[in-house]
């Protein structure tokens, strides 16, 4: 069984509504998601907030915490999560930003990936998974699949 499809049955289980915010992986979460059929059931909506006025404007991600610590920091995850969840019917929410690379720098590597857990139970929680220069594709990948694994972990 898939992980999008293994958070289908554990969501359901739960009746737990899902809404993703996503930048580095550009909706890939939604995808993976929808991509399973039945995923109507327990996904809200996905938001695509790639640039940082998305961010603000469909997250309401403050602009002075990104100005203090830039788009790919838990503090920016955290405020995407939170946005998520508010502006959805979710129950739950999961936020990615990160460096996908190629590129990055000495103290925001390529492959570091700021994730948000927003739950209307246990508020928000932050972490930061650092991937490594492993290419672009694989960085994103790696991320959609941690991020599903967080959701299925939450709701299990």
């Amino acid at each position: 069984m898939t992980l999008a499809a293994t958070l289908l049955t554990t969501a359901r289980k739960r009746g737990a509504m899902i809404a993703t915010a996503e930048s580095c992986t550009g909706g890939l979460i939604a995808g993976t998601i929808t991509e399973v059929a039945g995923s109507s059931d327990i996904f809200d909506r996905g938001f695509v907030t790639y640039s940082n006025t998305a961010k603000m404007k469909m997250l309401g991600v403050n602009a002075a915490t990104l100005k203090e610590h830039g788009a790919v920091s838990e503090e920016v995850a955290r405020e995407m999560a939170e946005g998520a969840l508010a502006n959805s019917h979710a129950d739950i929410a999961v936020s990615v930003t990160g460096i996908a690379g190629p590129g990055g720098s000495e103290n925001k590597p390529e492959g570091r990936v700021c994730f948000g857990l927003c739950a209307t139970t246990t508020g928000t929680q932050t972490h930061t998974v650092e991937f490594g220069a492993i290419g672009r594709a694989k960085v994103r990948h790696a991320t959609v699949d941690h991020a599903l694994e967080l959701l299925i972990r939450h709701l299990s």
